[in-house]
């Protein structure tokens, strides 16, 4: 949705080519068992600058992404499938041996066809949660393993057959934060199959809870908070260089917040407050310019999460959100833990500096 309200283009990530070395583009979705596109005019049917109109010419974002990479060797991309809106079907797809063979096969032809260097699977989740029109299984926590595991093996025997410079295609998946949720997922097996695991580490606290807390804290006393998760990953048998931990361009607000003891902190809340393009949701760029700046919230930073919030007592909306001190300080939590890496939801959120992007660039060993 980057092309249309956001108008995020991306010969827009030239200008912070140097700062990253993985995109996933989200989403494909799952049709009849088969990984398809997910936006047919955004993935491959916008003409830009240069595109070609002859029959099966490929256009809009995946050829600006393969014009991308021949300017910026260095970069990867895989194709994210699934997400919060498209995870319906996985529990179907990875139900039986033929179904995962079938999948497979889709997804990789996808990833070839269209110039990607892996796939990532976004199962917004196996076993519960997500969307109440999934389908769930209890058995998808053992099927999800034999799923990557299908598409690891189908990726091998693609790269083996390369006469030389056989390439590696990437496997990975995003994960949920929460402990409910990942002990859904056999992590010590499934790590097996895979480059590395992203750890969707932020909407810890948003507007379905009745009291405001943070969005992705590094601490908290309740166990909501990204050590608690880090910790559970490693305890589950996935290594810590595996582990690539996720963090937030945007915040989360909130909305009917009194006072209370710490400027809004902990209080109760009637849901979502203002939103950048949804209720509850705020750019960290829209943030910095209209929130921060406005002298009827009041800053505060708190030296246990380790994240910033704002409140604006006359209106009762409290709003947890990561700045430039939050974000190093998780990166100096990724260094020190030799975890795998960084990664953010997501580009278009940043301000028009690449503020939180330098940050973490600046600050990873």
């Amino acid at each position: 949705w980057g092309i249309y309200g956001r108008d995020y283009h991306v010969s827009d990530l030239e200008a912070v080519a140097d700062k990253i070395t993985h995109i996933n583009y989200a989403f494909a979705n799952i049709s009849n068992g088969r990984c398809v596109l997910g936006d047919p005019y955004a993935d491959t049917d916008k003409a830009y600058l240069g595109d070609s109109w002859d029959a099966g010419a490929l256009r809009g974002c995946f050829n600006q992404l393969i014009k991308l990479k021949e300017n910026n060797p260095h970069i990867k991309t895989l194709i994210s499938i699934g997400g919060w809106t498209w995870s319906k079907n996985f529990s179907d797809v990875a139900l039986s041996s033929s179904s995962r063979r079938i999948f497979a096969e889709s997804a990789v032809d996808f990833m070839l066809r269209y110039g990607f260097d892996g796939i990532d699977i976004d199962w917004e989740y196996p076993v519960g949660g997500g969307l109440g029109t999934n389908i769930k299984r209890p058995v998808d926590k053992h099927n999800y393993t034999l799923l990557m595991q299908e598409i690891r093996n189908q990726l091998d025997a693609i790269a083996s057959a390369f006469s030389e410079n056989s390439p590696h295609f990437l496997t990975t998946i995003a994960t949920p934060a929460g402990e409910s949720k990942y002990n859904n997922i056999a992590l010590g097996a499934i790590e097996d199959h895979l480059d590395w695991i992203n750890i969707m580490t932020y909407d810890f606290y948003g507007s379905w809870n009745t009291t405001t807390g943070h969005n992705a804290p590094l601490y908290a006393d309740d166990g909501y908070d990204i050590d608690h998760t880090v910790n559970g990953y490693i305890n589950a048998g996935v290594p810590a260089n595996k582990i690539v931990l996720g963090v937030p361009f945007y915040g989360r607000s909130f909305k009917s917040v009194p006072a209370g003891a710490y400027e809004g902190y902990g209080s109760s809340t009637a849901g979502a407050g203002p939103g950048t393009w949804e209720n509850g949701v705020l750019d960290y760029q829209d943030i910095k310019e209209n929130y921060k700046t406005n002298s009827a919230w009041e800053y505060t930073w708190d030296d246990t999460a380790k994240v910033p919030y704002l409140y604006n007592e006359a209106e009762q909306k409290w709003i947890s959100y990561d700045n430039p001190q939050a974000i190093r300080t998780k990166t100096e939590y990724v260094n020190d833990n030799n975890l795998g890496g960084v990664m953010f939801w997501d580009i278009t959120s940043d301000d028009d500096n690449h503020t939180l992007l330098k940050t973490i660039k600046d600050n990873l060993d």
